[in-house]
Parts: C-alpha cells; structure tokens; sequence
C-alpha cells in the first residue's frame, strides 16, 4: 500500500531547465527526484510540484509530493533523498501527508521574490541569483505602479503563452518593494501565476521606474490584455519561489508584507 509523502525543497535552478520533467531533456528539478526516488522504488513514480518555475527560476520553499511503497520512514526518506540528490537540490523537510493532499492542486497561494541590483556590478557572490541593472530607479513611481496591479484582474497581458486557452483572471494580494542601498527586492504574494507573469511584471514595474511608462498607465495595460502591452520580461536568475501557501496561511502571509 503506498503513503502520500510530502515534501519541502529548495534548489538552485542555475542549471536545470526548469521544474517539469520534458522529453528533451532529463535535467529538471521533478526528473531528478524520480530518478532518485524510482531507484528507491524500483518502479517509475511521479511527483507533484506546487510551481512549475521556470529554467533558471530558484525555490526557497517548493512543496512537492509522491506516493511511495518504501518502508523508510519520513525522516529516513529525506536522508535518503538528500545523499543521492545533486548539491543544488536540498530536501529540507519529508512528512507523511492526507491521502488526499496534493501539492499544486491544495495550493492557495504563492509568494515570489525577485532580486535585483541598481547598481553597474553586483557581488560576485549573488550574480546567479541577481539581475543586475546597472542604473536607479524610481521607487515611488514603482510603488505606486505596484498599487495598480494589486487586486482581481484579468492579467492575460502579463502571460508569455499566446495560446492560453484556461482563464487568466488572477488576484495578487501585495507587492512589496523593499530596497537596502542599491539592492532591491521585489515580493509579489498572489493566488496564482500565468506563466512569466511574474517576470514581466516586474519587468513592467521597473520600466516605470524607469520613466518609460507611468504608474497610471498600467489600467490600460491590464484592459489591453495584449503581452505587446505590457513590459519586458526580466531575467530568470534573479526570480525566487519564497513560499507556497496552504489553508490560512495566505492571509496570515499578507498581513506580514
């Protein structure tokens, strides 16, 4: 009889082309963990991920979850796990979960964390995981561009796939711009994201803060529902997944941005 595993990870996504396993490549972040984990099975598995982040994208907090056979326990599976995983894949925690949990479908929201530098170089050490822009920004007219795009909309305009056919409608609860000298972070918190959304939002937010487009123009952006609207879309190594949220934790999140 198998168990509902749950599990908490992190990963550098440097190197891998994305979250989802693809029939190109066998470098993903779920590929490896079934490779790992169909080993330990002896029969393939498949795991459930939260968010399909993006090649390039980094996880602080990923949730994932598998239906396993073994006989190891959480705790013995998470060590498991992490001697076998590659170093840029950490398994911070492994419970036994409801048989009816899923991990993208139980979902309520998620929090996003985009690193970025106003300045010409940023430290050696964070170059993977920092855009960095090489000039200042507004960060009042940022803030005030961010105000716009918080609430229910329908955000087809800040979705890379053309083809979209599902509805686009999403909520983002808040986006906090915090800035420590010429670093800046870039926290949006919603109940989920199309895909690119999140770089191009913020690649749109730091076009304003750029004066290329004003705080009040964004409402004719979300009516266009037109990627060709909307700005670039930044790049994938300064984008964190912080969180994904479960239950009440959503609004329990919101409260402390």
């Amino acid at each position: 009889m198998s168990r509902n595993f749950r599990m908490l990870l992190q990963y550098d996504g440097t190197d891998f082309d994305g979250w989802q396993k693809q029939g190109n490549t066998d470098n993903t972040i779920q590929g490896k963990l079934e490779q790992v984990l169909g080993r330990l099975e002896g029969r393939p598995v498949e795991v459930h991920g939260a968010g399909r982040t993006d090649a390039g994208v980094h996880a602080e907090e990923q949730t994932a979850n598998v239906r396993l056979r073994t006989e190891l326990d959480a705790g013995q599976l998470k060590d498991y796990l992490n001697r076998y995983l590659p170093e840029s894949i950490l398994v911070l925690d492994v419970r036994e979960a409801d048989e009816r949990f899923h991990s993208r479908l139980n979902a309520v929201g998620k929090i996003y964390t985009y690193c970025l530098d106003m300045a010409d170089k940023c430290s050696v050490f964070q170059r993977k995981y920092t855009y960095t822009l090489g000039r200042l920004l507004d960060i009042d007219a940022m803030r005030q561009a961010a105000a716009y795009l918080c609430g229910t909309h329908d955000f087809r305009s800040f979705c890379a796939n053309k083809h979209m056919k599902k509805s686009t409608v999403r909520t983002i609860d808040s986006i906090d711009i915090r800035v420590r000298g010429t670093r800046m972070e870039i926290r949006i918190q919603g109940d989920g994201f199309l895909y690119n959304m999140v770089r191009i939002l913020v690649g749109t937010l730091i076009e304003a803060g750029q004066g290329k487009r004003t705080p009040e123009s964004i409402p004719d952006v979300i009516r266009a529902r037109s990627r060709q609207a909307a700005g670039f879309t930044a790049p994938a190594r300064g984008l964190f997944l912080t969180k994904v949220l479960y239950g009440n934790e959503a609004g329990q999140a919101a409260d402390k941005v």
